[in-house]
């Protein structure tokens, strides 16, 4: 089944975490990324290595479609599994562009670039799924409702649910 914008597109759920994640990090990445692409989700991430290439490889695996936003002006830097390069010549700055561009946000595990970009998405209402990522404190001023599950299907589950209910009531 594909899931469809209420304006007739793709469903794009973006997809971030570690350059240097743990082994566990990476087979929940590219589990992630299977499992997106069977339900023709498109995966949006920063292009480059760690989780972003294994969910783009998972992706890959099932037939998906890739997205890659790119810090630099090569195509080149992105990893082999990214059908769409986008070079920004952003550095860091183009993690509001990688958050943006999906419907909802998957974290897994992650560095302080990770936290950057669940801050953008929660500071803009932007849903995240945690899995074996930050914890934020919670306070009664900030939104900090990162929601944290405990598989990949979950995680996928909870995105696409999330993303459909903020696409539909916008």
């Amino acid at each position: 089944m594909s899931f469809q914008t209420n304006k007739s597109r793709p469903l794009i759920i973006s997809v971030i975490g570690g350059s240097e994640p743990s082994a566990r990090a990476v087979d929940l990445a590219y589990s992630v990324g299977q499992i997106l692409a069977q339900k023709g989700v498109v995966v949006v991430c920063g292009g480059l290595s760690g989780v972003m290439d294994a969910v783009c490889r998972g992706a890959k695996s099932s037939g998906g479609t890739t997205i890659g936003i790119l810090p630099g002006n090569d195509a080149k830097m992105s990893n082999e599994f990214i059908d769409y390069p986008i070079m920004t010549g952003m550095g860091n700055a183009r993690n509001i562009i990688v958050v943006k561009t999906g419907s909802a946000v998957i974290a897994i595990d992650g560095s302080y670039g990770t936290l950057s970009e669940i801050g953008h998405a929660l500071a803009d209402g932007i849903p995240v799924i945690g899995l074996e990522t930050w914890e934020l404190p919670q306070s009664a001023d900030l939104p900090t409702n990162i929601e944290h599950v405990f598989s990949s299907a979950e995680a996928v589950d909870k995105a696409i649910e999330a993303a459909w209910v903020r696409e539909n009531t916008r």
